[in-house]
């Protein structure tokens, strides 16, 4: 099982090439960044994946950095690390830009990015940022086949609903062929259609090694009808510390990888990791889970 690390870098904690550094020098696979380029500060869309009495968007949210250049900084520290979007809101992002962004970050860390992608929950950021909130997985896949002709043609060009130009030239083109692995993250009741027909792989949170054994039994059908691999397909559950002592920990990752899972990532989203304390915490976490 790989080991990876979901974080969200700001102002207050760790540098994300001291995070990297000590991270790879410990064990893990990958660390994954998440993205909110601005919050609104009024809002009425809830937060998923909130019990009740949870409140509004945690403060956290309004402090994220920018994940392109968070993994830029990650892996030029590291020579191994896989440098992750955990995830990129893509229907948000010019694809052309992000394209070339992704392009060179996996030509110059030798073919370390994977690229985890959402579409967005939140309405009000989304109509900011441009992107068609009620068709915003219509729009993320147009967007994710544009970047794809751009990192696989010496001339692309593409015409769509959400995306048009003509014959142009985008250089470096990524390290490994076809670009960097797109895992859809959703749960939405489509994601694993959509996984299963023009997706690299599926990365949902929270999911109980039972519940992902069932949603797995329903990918490799979707597999099926589309004439794809499922053996191909990434599967990456993320989902917050399991509880109790390394054993304990351990049973947890057997459970997940007996069902198919390839990758566990812990969630750590609360900004703990801060420049006085990142050390002793990451050597806890590995402790328990590399």
């Amino acid at each position: 099982m790989k080991i990876g690390l979901l974080v969200a870098p700001n102002e207050r904690t760790v540098n994300p090439a001291d995070l990297a550094r000590a991270a790879e020098a410990l064990g893990f696979e990958s660390l994954w960044m998440p993205d909110h380029a601005v919050m609104p500060v009024h809002s009425a869309t809830p937060l998923p994946e909130t019990r009740p009495g949870d409140g509004g968007i945690p403060d956290i949210y309004y402090h994220i950095c920018d994940p392109m250049v968070a993994m830029a900084m990650a892996a030029a520290a590291t020579t191994r690390l896989m440098v992750a979007t955990g995830v990129l809101l893509v229907p948000e992002r010019n694809p052309l830009l992000t394209a070339n962004e992704l392009a060179t970050l996996d030509r110059l860390s030798g073919g370390r990015v994977i690229l985890g992608i959402g579409a967005g929950w939140l309405r009000e950021e989304s109509e900011i940022l441009g992107a068609d909130f009620a068709h915003r997985w219509t729009q993320t896949r147009e967007y994710v086949a544009a970047m794809r002709e751009l990192w696989t043609r010496e001339e692309a060009s593409f015409e769509g609903r959400y995306v048009n130009f003509p014959p142009v030239r985008c250089y470096p083109k990524p390290a490994r062929k076809g670009g960097p692995p797109v895992i859809i993250g959703s749960k939405d009741r489509n994601a694993l259609r959509w996984v299963a027909r023009w997706g690299d792989g599926w990365c949902p949170i929270f999911l109980s090694p039972a519940e992902l054994e069932t949603a797995l039994g329903r990918l490799r059908a979707e597999c099926d009808a589309a004439e794809r691999d499922f053996a191909r397909m990434d599967i990456t559950i993320m989902r917050r510390e399991l509880r109790g002592a390394r054993a304990e920990v351990q049973s947890g990752l057997e459970q997940y990888a007996a069902v198919g899972a390839h990758r566990f990532v812990v969630m750590m989203l609360d900004g703990r990791l801060r420049p006085d304390n990142f050390r002793p915490e990451l050597e806890r976490i590995a402790a328990l889970y590399v």
